[in-house]
């Protein structure tokens, strides 16, 4: 079944752009011209990924995925931000409320659609020996996507998940934030390291007293507790 992605942005131009390229790759598209149409279609039918243009005359397109990070039903939505700015202010904003990936215009049809692909492909589930990773009363769960401390579940964006992921993975191993950047964002996309450490922070506000397992390697990075 192919990937069904929607597109929310104000000019018909590149709306009609974007939908011809994706159309043509074997993508199934719905468009939006406002932030409000486009969250009523996610609302309806959650798509697989959605590409969000920042300047949107309702609301902005941070809010837009402010919004859908708050909500556990998309809290897992991948996001490519698609906005004529390119400040890196712009780009690290976007990353810190979740963004999957940014790209400004004017941009290359073919590039959209392969950093569209590889956003996909990150969420995609690898193959693994333990679908579980436990750590006390901590337990990750990577067949469902859920997080569990005791008997409370934890709420966790992509993101975080991915980062948890990581460094359960490597228990008493010093992770720096060059490499989790590069693991979840990529080598190619520009973000600095306080985006990482922002996403420690909620997650570990997020864990409650778990978050003690995640301890800071001062000027390193970060490690989970042997």
């Amino acid at each position: 079944m192919s990937k069904r992605i929607l597109v929310v942005d104000d000019e018909p131009d590149i709306l009609e752009l974007i939908r011809l390229a994706l159309t043509q790759e074997g993508f199934s598209v719905e468009t939006a011209a406002t932030a409000g149409a486009g969250l009523d279609a996610i609302a309806k039918n959650a798509p697989d990924l959605v590409v969000l243009d920042l300047m949107l005359p309702d609301m902005s397109g941070t809010e837009v995925c402010r919004t859908l990070r708050s909500n556990p039903d998309t809290a897992h939505l991948p996001v490519l931000m698609l906005t004529a700015r390119s400040e890196e202010t712009d780009r690290v904003v976007g990353f810190e409320l979740g963004a999957d990936d940014y790209v400004t215009k004017p941009f290359s049809p073919r590039e959209l659609v392969l950093r569209i692909r590889a956003v996909l492909r990150r969420g995609e589930p690898v193959p693994s020996e333990s679908q579980a990773l436990k750590h006390e009363e901590l337990l990750l769960d990577l067949d469902r996507h859920r997080c569990r401390v005791g008997e409370e579940e934890v709420e966790l964006t992509a993101k975080e998940f991915g980062l948890l992921e990581s460094l359960m993975r490597r228990p008493g191993r010093v992770l720096t934030r060059e490499q989790l950047l590069d693991g979840l964002w990529g080598t190619d996309i520009t973000v600095t390291h306080r985006t990482v450490d922002t996403h420690i922070k909620r997650l570990r506000e997020k864990l409650g007293d778990a978050g003690k397992y995640i301890n800071t390697v001062r000027g390193v990075g970060y490690r989970f507790t042997d």
